[in-house]
């Protein structure tokens, strides 16, 4: 038996789909009932993992987490603890206690902080994690390797580039909506790069790596292989909208501007 957090996110609602193509019976532990599965009901910034919930499960799939990056995180660092690190060590360890074979982690790339621009990051790179956000995914990664290593679970951990798709929330979503309405300017070409993945692969990925006894104790980042550029993503939708690529840009050095004026603006890359 499956047991999934997260369900009816974007990329849970997808590793649903991909587990109901195949012969297996599937739990959830979701803040509410969803229907047409077992669901054990459980809001994990308030409630305790209930022991039933892992009861009979081989493989868990922990895809719950935090990540309201639009407000102030420091106004909502407990938060953060609370559910990306208490949350995940409770469920990790509920699952040991229950035998559970297998536990795969969503975390983030901003677990393994950042590098030099110009440079990718790997899965040996490990410097200081981005945010609020990134240090609790990093400590909830070291406590399940920690709670592997001493148990024997096979615990595996995978940090997702940028995951794109139907139904792509965040600052994807709201690039989409503005160059379907009109009002996203044309990005300039700034040389920047960052990974992707398309949704349906990742949940590929998440597949197999809980099958593979290889990637146990290992920690990956998922991409398509392939770096984009602001501009080459920008171009990408305006075709998914059908709408016509422009032929102009806005100034690079506006953004330069905005950049000084407010330093939390940076061009991204990964």
């Amino acid at each position: 038996m499956y047991l999934v957090t997260g369900s009816t996110g974007f990329i849970g609602s997808r590793l649903l789909g991909l587990l109901n193509t195949i012969e297996c019976d599937v739990r959830l532990l979701a803040r509410s009932k969803v229907n047409n599965y077992e669901t054990v009901v459980c809001n994990l910034e308030q409630d305790r993992i209930s022991k039933h919930a892992l009861e009979s499960v081989d493989t868990v799939f922990h895809l719950a987490g935090f990540a309201h990056d639009m407000q102030d995180p420091s106004k909502v660092e407990d938060l953060y603890r609370v559910i990306n690190v208490e949350a995940t060590v409770e469920l990790a360890r509920l699952a040991v206690e229950s035998g559970v074979k297998r536990f795969v982690f969503i975390s983030s790339v901003k677990a393994g902080g950042g590098l030099a621009s110009g440079k990718c990051i790997n899965e040996s790179d490990q410097n200081e994690p981005e945010g609020v956000y990134g240090k609790s995914k990093r400590e909830a990664e070291l406590k399940l390797l920690k709670i592997g290593n001493e148990s024997g679970m096979h615990v595996s951990i995978i940090r997702p580039s940028l995951v794109y798709g139907p139904e792509v929330k965040g600052n994807l979503q709201l690039m989409l909506a503005g160059i379907k309405k009109g009002w996203f300017p044309p990005l300039p070409e700034m040389g920047n790069r960052r990974s992707m993945i398309h949704v349906d692969d990742l949940v590929q990925v998440i597949f197999l790596v809980s099958e593979d006894k290889r990637s146990n104790g290992e920690i990956f980042i998922a991409t398509d292989g392939a770096p984009y550029s602001s501009r080459e993503i920008y171009n990408a939708m305006c075709g998914v909208v059908g709408k016509s690529i422009p032929k102009w840009s806005v100034p690079k050095i506006l953004f330069d501007i905005v950049r000084l004026v407010n330093p939390r603006i940076k061009y991204k890359g990964s």
